[in-house]
């Protein structure tokens, strides 16, 4: 009988080093933000700020002004692609990877079938494209205008049927760091000045995927994109990807020169805002969540920015000026504390508000109290 295939063996702790290498959170890198967002295939951005905190985390000498200043100058946008989810996205990356996962949208418009009775989706997608091309509309506009045409339809799987079924961006200054804008959308290609362009091709994004999130599952990938039936590309790839197991026995792919490093590398303490795709592009999030940390992101339905200790989720966090407050879940020694200080300062100098300049003051205990 034919002995079971396997391959060489990560670790948690390796997974957790790699992951963090590849996500420039082991060392700040000396990358433009242009060339970060693009390397990260965006950020999430749910919110106006978590883009911000997130490239702050990852490159030497970032700040504000960078990434708004590709915002206004249309060389990243803000963008429904990955989850169902706004990410900030290159100029490139808005025109080909949202192709690459309308499929995935095209099922979201059928969970609202019912509210779309008698709707001709295409009839819609059209009237759309030219209501908000003739100017920016807000959700609530694009709303009203479809219900002239479809009166008996619901009117929010109106809205999620064009949000959908259009590549729809918000404009500046909606995303700009110390600006603030009703969110008012019109299609990717009229905001850009450039026409549709073909999906990006499915090899690419996941050697894409696996330089900014590896070494990584078949299911890892699926679950960042929100898409299902990648098992081909990666098979198609396999001669040129190295294999790798986890202690599950779980297969996980990488690009053969892509950094692991040693699992004893120092990791330093690291603030991520509410959102970040560190906790969100891997079906198996063990490699940075551990069990006890497990569930503690989320109040309700509300999220918390996160801190990560030793490489892994450790904490919470807020900021008000220049006071930031620091709630560990588990007992910290005096050196990390004094490296979770000495990040908050730099966190605070970078991106503190209405501070004015005030030095930073970190406090540990509850967020809450």
């Amino acid at each position: 009988m034919a002995s079971r295939t396997t391959h060489p063996v990560l670790d948690t702790r390796a997974l957790n080093r790699a992951t963090l290498a590849r996500q420039l959170l082991l060392t700040r890198a000396e990358m433009s933000a242009l060339d970060a967002v693009g390397y990260l295939l965006g950020l999430q951005a749910q919110n106006v700020k978590p883009p911000y905190f997130q490239l702050h985390a990852r490159l030497a000498g970032f700040r504000p002004t960078e990434l708004a200043g590709l915002m206004e100058s249309r060389e990243a946008v803000r963008i429904v692609t990955m989850r169902s989810t706004i990410h900030t996205h290159t100029a490139y990356d808005a025109l080909t990877l949202r192709p690459l996962v309308q499929p995935a949208r095209d099922r979201e418009v059928a969970y609202f079938r019912t509210g779309l009775v008698g709707v001709d989706l295409d009839a819609l997608a059209a009237r759309s494209r030219e209501f908000v091309e003739a100017e920016p509309r807000t959700m609530g506009e694009i709303r009203a205008e479809l219900l002239t045409h479809w009166p008996d339809a619901d009117p929010q799987s109106l809205a999620v049927a064009a949000r959908c079924l259009l590549p729809l961006v918000q404009v500046t200054p909606r995303g700009v760091w110390g600006r603030s804008g009703q969110v008012r959308l019109t299609t990717v290609e009229s905001w850009l000045g450039k026409p549709a362009a073909p999906a990006q091709p499915v090899d690419e994004a996941v050697r894409r995927y696996l330089a900014a999130f590896g070494p990584a599952s078949v299911k890892d990938m699926q679950l960042w994109a929100g898409q299902t039936r990648l098992k081909p590309a990666f098979e198609r790839l396999r001669p040129e990807l190295a294999v790798f197991q986890d202690e599950n026995g779980v297969e996980l792919f990488d690009l053969p020169d892509a950094p692991r490093p040693d699992p004893g590398t120092p990791a330093p303490p690291r603030f991520l805002p509410e959102f970040d795709n560190l906790l969100l592009s891997h079906a198996d999030r063990s490699r940075v969540v551990t069990p006890e940390a497990k569930g503690r992101t989320w109040t309700g339905n509300q999220a918390h920015r996160t801190l990560l200790v030793d490489g892994f989720l450790a904490g919470l966090w807020t900021m008000d000026g220049s006071a930031v407050t620091v709630e560990l879940f588990r007992k910290a020694s005096a050196t990390e504390k004094k490296a979770v200080t000495a990040e908050a300062e730099l966190l605070v100098a970078a991106l503190g508000e209405g501070a004015g300049g005030a030095a930073a003051s970190v406090r540990f205990g509850s967020i809450h109290g």
